[in-house]
């Protein structure tokens, strides 16, 4: 930082920003700040506190609110759904209140980051992160007294209470609660759905932003884009984080049949592993007594599960 070294502390969120303390006085490295946020909501009693805590630097690292301009764009006649699904719900900037109507909001529940963090290189000051980049929605409902779980007038505890919004499989349009079962359907805002992201902790700003994974086969292979020309990279929703290491390179897994491995100065794809599940895990490194050195994801879950090494041939 403004040239000297410290000892920090860098906290990544979901809500997409990277919190950086001094790890020895716990006060912020760049300034945090408190801005106003939107406070209207139509809860019944409810009340919105002002402000929230946005850190100056380094920028967000995952998109933040949703627009129109953020509807689905692959074709015009998905454009067109994605619009007028979209107007059902409240939209705005990060920290829009939940509200009865429903408001969709972006990073969704998994983040921006999530369980999987980030990874950190002492060599050049880089934080890498995976990102999430899909849309929720967040509702709240008054309570119809028949759940016995819920002891309060309003909660989320509703169609639309925290989902992950898409068209419905046969193509038509509507928000509808998104189980694992059904990522086939398309979502409603546009790709690319997932970034691997690498932070200059020195400068406090964003060195690269990449694309991350080639997305699921069921939006590949939807009715509504038979025949269309999609992007190499759609992106692949995942809550895992990514291992760097000295030789230069940045591995990472998490919702596709690959291993990935990327160049840790400039986010350029190198390798590509596959495996015989989906990963879904961090991966690991470790060097053995007689010098070879293994990459190891864990893959698949239950009965389809694979813990899967790779190794450099010729070692």
């Amino acid at each position: 930082m403004d040239g000297r070294k410290i000892d920090a502390v860098a906290q990544v969120s979901k809500h997409g920003f990277t919190y950086v303390f001094d790890r020895v006085t716990g006060e912020p490295v760049w300034p945090i700040e408190e801005r106003a946020v939107d406070t209207v909501t139509d809860v019944p009693g409810e009340e919105v506190y002002p402000t929230q805590p946005f850190p100056t630097k380094p920028p967000p690292f995952a998109r933040q609110g949703v627009s129109l301009e953020d509807a689905n764009d692959l074709t015009p006649e998905i454009h067109a759904l994605a619009v007028a699904e979209m107007k059902r719900f409240r939209l705005g900037p990060l920290f829009t209140p939940p509200s009865l109507q429903g408001t969709l909001q972006r990073p969704g529940a998994s983040g921006g980051a999530n369980w999987g963090g980030a990874a950190f290189d002492p060599e050049t000051g880089f934080l890498y992160v995976r990102t999430s980049e899909e849309a929720d929605t967040n509702q709240v409902c008054e309570n119809s007294g028949n759940d016995p779980r819920v002891d309060v007038a309003y909660s989320n505890n509703c169609p639309y209470g925290a989902t992950r919004v898409m068209f419905r499989e046969a193509g038509g349009p509507g928000a509808v609660e998104a189980p694992e079962s059904e990522l086939g359907a398309i979502p409603l805002t546009k790709p690319p759905y997932a970034h691997l992201v690498a932070i200059d902790l020195n400068a406090g700003e964003i060195a690269w932003r990449v694309p991350f994974g080639a997305g699921s086969d069921e939006i590949r292979t939807h009715p509504l884009l038979r025949g269309v020309a999609l992007p190499e990279r759609l992106g692949t929703l995942g809550n895992s984080g990514p291992l760097v290491t000295k030789g230069g390179l940045v591995f990472l897994g998490g919702g596709d049949p690959y291993l990935y491995a990327f160049d840790k100065a400039t986010g350029a794809e190198l390798w590509r592993g596959a495996t015989p599940f989906p990963t879904n895990a961090n991966p690991m490194t470790y060097r053995t007594r007689s010098g070879r050195q293994f990459v190891v994801i864990a893959t698949g879950r239950g009965t389809d599960a694979a813990l899967v090494a790779f190794a450099l041939p010729g070692q």
